[in-house]
């Protein structure tokens, strides 16, 4: 994997939503939903402002105590599950400016940084059958949750 590669949220498929520092993702697809916590949530946070990988490993460094290489693989093993469960997809039509700070996490400037913990993707199948029903779309002009007729 390219240092400099840059991902982005594989939308409309994945849609996402970061309460109290969770960030809650579902593949609307698949009717799988996933969770990131912590050092998780930070490194979507990244990707979701168009960070190149080696710019996410970088913040990291700065906000997580502990070795740049654990936080390397940390962030390069997230990147890879992110992919392999298609949450994200290679960006290949901007190239990471580093620019768009407007949800960058804040650092510590206190001296004290908490200890960088290996992110973990949490995978959740159990609302698998209920997403894949789709009923926003099975809906005719009375509206949900009417059935729809069937026609013999």
């Amino acid at each position: 994997m390219n240092q400099s590669t840059t991902f982005r949220i594989n939308s409309p498929t994945v849609v996402q939503e970061t309460i109290d520092g969770e960030v809650v993702i579902v593949h609307l697809e698949k009717g799988d939903y996933y969770s990131l916590l912590n050092s998780g949530a930070d490194i979507w946070n990244g990707i979701e402002r168009g960070l190149a990988r080696d710019k996410i490993i970088k913040e990291m460094v700065e906000r997580y105590e502990g070795s740049r290489e654990d936080i390397e693989k940390g962030v390069t093993t997230l990147i890879e599950q992110l992919q392999q469960e298609e949450l994200i997809i290679v960006d290949n039509v901007h190239s990471s400016n580093g620019t768009a700070k407007s949800n960058a996490p804040t650092i510590n400037t206190s001296g004290e940084k908490p200890n960088f913990e290996p992110p973990a993707l949490g995978k959740y199948t159990d609302m698998e059958e209920l997403l894949a029903l789709d009923p926003i779309h099975d809906v005719d002009e009375m509206g949900w949750p009417n059935a729809k007729a069937e026609v013999f």
